[in-house]
């Protein structure tokens, strides 16, 4: 299999200054659209879910302007448009730092030391959130080319 690399970049800062004036509620439902994905395809440790339970998530994407918060709740995840209080577990990073993560060509940690992914609030909820996403067995998914064999 011919590994493809996404290199680290920074996208123009043009792209952050449109993308934030652009509504941010398509960002949450797509999120949330492939997390009940993965729940439905059984990828995502059942016994770690409760923890999630009522916890506020918000995803920042810097340098194209998006940003997605979410909740879990009675077994789904669920997008938050209006959110009344900070959230519990903020991930803060350029696109290609998510690329990387779901790829699985740099782990949380390195990421994180390199100072390319900023994680913020619960700690505990991070290192849970770390762990159920390191647990995910990509190989399951079908034809995907990020899915390591």
């Amino acid at each position: 299999m011919n590994a493809f690399t996404i290199p680290t970049f920074r996208l123009p800062d043009f792209v952050s200054a449109i993308g934030r004036r652009l509504p941010q509620w398509p960002h949450s439902l797509v999120l949330v659209g492939g997390l009940n994905a993965a729940l439905k395809m059984k990828l995502l440790p059942a016994d770690d879910l409760l923890a999630l339970e009522d916890k506020l998530f918000h995803v920042r994407v810097l340098d194209t302007g998006g940003e997605a918060t979410y909740t879990y709740r009675d077994g789904l995840f669920r997008p938050v448009f209006s959110a009344t209080r900070e959230a519990d577990l903020c991930f803060t990073a350029n696109l290609s730092a998510y690329l990387q993560l779901l790829t699985r060509q740099e782990d949380p940690d390195t990421l994180f030391f390199k100072r390319e992914l900023e994680i913020t609030g619960d700690t505990e909820l991070g290192l849970l959130v770390k762990n159920m996403l390191d647990a995910v067995d990509w190989p399951k998914l079908p034809n995907l080319p990020f899915a390591r064999h």
